[in-house]
């Protein structure tokens, strides 16, 4: 059989043919595309003429063609199905890629020609984005070494394919604990525990083989069980068993895997000459530095703290006439809160729920698309990697601007959590493409599905990335979409999120699962008036975990970071009841790879701008307003990495953003 990746695509629109592509097929396609990379490469480097920004910078963006293709099909699908043969190529592959890398970004001839445009780039008549991508890609070799030679040169590529190594291993470890801890459930341990969810645990055991109910480690499943379940000691069992993924000793161990990554991090940051990994890594954030992120952290910390102390002591309250003793713990903080909101807002998420529909949910993130941006969703009829994925035919005027293709549902084979992604993605040189863009999710199965309001923030979240790779309008994919700060990159996606709190989005999507009618005008203001509650407990959880990323990369890496972890909480003054939203061996986001490494700030930095853009739109003709969709397009979403972020949202807002903004849309405005 030949091999489907080694050739060109002629399916619609180019996408991966993947009812001919076999896991057996990637290892020949990746060694083949490392072996022609390097060739292409080294010619640009030997080429006898002058240094050009044509025939060295450009030329590189027509390299490694079929590496780009293999790789963008293999990583996009192991991440959301793996399997033991895409497991183990994981594991082999990755510091293979990190060496080839490595070797890349070493080669002194190819810095040589880069330096050289660089050190005389006023005199090359660029575009703004070519300057753009000139500086960008100069200071990317200088970051990955290309100025070091001998032995730190060699010990900085030993350091890379290491982390590729651990990072791979840390997300499959975590993954495995995930998918083999369940707790097969009696029909009394289910007693109180509302219809969608007793579903949900159905169809866990049905796909664990079992023949009733079964608790999991899917968030879609542990989650709504602490809220609902009235049995406290089933819900302790819960909760530290999500509490101890990657930290149950044995292979799947990441306790260890963290301990290292931390110490070859810091050890990275000063071959290349800075005192930390965080002043290495925020040095091309919007950030900057360390001392701006914790200033950052610490002017949200006290006010979220003050609420979430005032909402436990209620909490306690509640549990005390439950004729329980002792302290809230972690495992009934959910319980009672749920209780309250209900108390409270007289609002029973399983009331609610049933107006949540995956399907209609996500014809309201189409629709408002369309209002704003003026794009138009039709089904499309192609084989997939998984029976779960659909796609649509993104256009606009008649223009086709893009695939889109959603993977929702939670499965055993997918690693937690929600994520955007592309296959492909937009620009117009050396040829023009059309991005492909996924978003992958972790919701329920159900007939119909039914998602909780947080699950359908989650997926308009993961939309407003998408939104950000389809109306790419750059010329290099380097810094197509999402190629942008970390510390920007959730602006588009936190954004988005706003147009599913407006009333008339609601009014028009949030029907029934059974009688189809709209979601009563009494429950919508409901919904809407509750959905700041608990902010304190969401606040104080999220900057723990922020905190402790930022802490881990400031200074000398910690030998124990456990004790670390546990050091800078005890100094925050974290609340007993509240953990961190990731501990430190379950923290992908940060010991996945480089990614969010004193990164995971950048949720919040992004959310100090996108309170402040959605304010710009109220602030003109509302939600819907034509002139802002027109700039947040033209500013932001359509620019990519092309512009200096703060640049694009001075164009966009006219002025940078305080932190009240934050503090208003969360509820803890004093």
């Amino acid at each position: 059989m030949t091999n489907p990746l080694l050739s060109d695509w002629d399916t619609p629109h180019a996408l991966p043919p993947f009812d001919r592509i076999e896991d057996g097929q990637f290892a020949e396609a990746f060694d083949r595309g490392m072996a022609e990379d390097l060739q292409e490469v080294a010619a640009i480097a030997e080429n006898a003429d002058a240094p050009t920004f044509e025939n060295t910078i450009e030329a590189l963006f027509r390299t490694g063609t079929l590496l780009d293709k293999a790789a963008g099909v293999f990583y996009n699908v192991a991440g959301a199905d793996s399997t033991p043969e895409r497991e183990a190529l994981m594991r082999d592959y990755a510091p293979k890629f990190a060496a080839h890398g490595s070797e890349i970004y070493s080669n002194k001839a190819l810095f040589q020609r880069i330096d050289t445009l660089w050190q005389s780039r006023d005199t090359l008549n660029l575009t703004d984005e070519q300057a753009r991508v000139l500086m960008l890609l100069h200071r990317r070799f200088v970051r990955s070494g290309a100025a070091l030679d001998g032995a730190e040169e060699t010990r900085l590529k030993e350091i890379t394919q290491r982390l590729a190594a651990l990072g791979t291993q840390f997300t499959q470890n975590l993954l495995a604990d995930e998918r083999d801890w369940f707790r097969a459930m009696s029909e009394d341990e289910m007693t109180g525990l509302p219809a969608f969810l007793v579903n949900a645990m159905r169809a866990a055991g049905q796909e664990r083989g079992k023949d009733g109910p079964v608790l999991t480690l899917s968030r879609s499943v542990v989650v709504p069980f602490l809220q609902f379940s009235p049995r406290r000691d089933l819900r302790r069992i819960a909760f530290e068993a999500w509490a101890a993924r990657g930290a149950n000793g044995g292979a799947t161990d990441n306790r260890a895997i963290a301990a290292e990554t931390l110490r070859l991090r810091e050890e990275r940051a000063k071959l290349l000459g800075y005192p930390d990994f965080a002043h290495f890594k925020l040095e091309t954030e919007m950030a900057g530095e360390p001392g701006a992120v914790r200033q950052l952290l610490n002017d949200v910390w006290a006010p979220a703290r003050k609420a979430a102390e005032t909402d436990g002591a209620e909490l306690e309250k509640m549990m005390r006439a439950d004729g329980i003793d002792g302290p809230l713990e972690p495992w009934d903080w959910r319980y009672y809160a749920e209780k309250r909101r209900k108390a409270l807002h007289d609002l029973d998420e399983s009331e609610v729920k049933p107006y949540f529909q995956l399907d209609r949910m996500i014809e309201a993130s189409f629709a408002c698309a369309g209002r704003l941006f003026g794009l138009e969703f039709a089904p499309l009829d192609v084989p997939l990697y998984h029976p779960d994925a659909r796609a649509w035919e993104v256009r606009r005027e008649g223009e086709v601007m893009a695939v889109f293709i959603g993977d929702y549902f939670a499965r055993s084979s997918k690693r937690s959590g929600a994520w955007c992604s592309a296959f492909r993605s937009q620009r117009k040189f050396p040829d023009t493409q059309i991005p492909i863009v996924v978003n992958v999710c972790n919701f329920a199965k159900g007939d119909p599905a039914l998602l909780s309001y947080d699950d359908a923030r989650t997926l308009f979240h993961e939309f407003g990335h998408a939104l950000h790779q389809m109306l790419s309008d750059v010329t290099y994919d380097m810094v197509s979409g999402t190629s942008v700060a970390r510390d920007f990159v959730e602006l588009p996606s936190q954004l988005y999120e706003h147009w599913l709190e407006v009333p008339e989005v609601l009014s028009e999507f949030a029907t029934h699962a059974e009688t189809g009618e709209a979601m009563p005008q009494d429950l919508l203001d409901k919904v809407l008036k509750a959905a700041t509650y608990d902010m304190g407990f969401q606040t104080v959880e999220y900057i723990a975990s922020a905190m402790v990323d930022l802490e881990f990369h400031s200074g000398a890496a910690p030998g124990d970071p456990m004790q670390k972890q546990a050091e800078v909480l005890e100094a925050m003054g974290l609340p007993r009841a509240i953990p961190m939203r990731h501990a430190t061996p379950q923290f992908a986001h940060v010991f996945s790879g480089d990614g969010y490494s004193s990164g995971y700030y950048s949720y919040m930095w992004s959310e100090v701008m996108d309170a402040d853009a959605f304010a710009a739109f109220e602030e003109a003709g509302g939600a819907f307003d034509p002139d802002m969709a027109k700039r947040l397009e033209a500013h932001i979403l359509s620019r990519g990495g092309s512009e200096d972020a703060a640049e694009l949202y001075l164009k966009f807002r006219g002025r940078m953003p305080g932190v009240e903004a934050l503090l208003k849309g969360r509820g803890l405005a004093a």
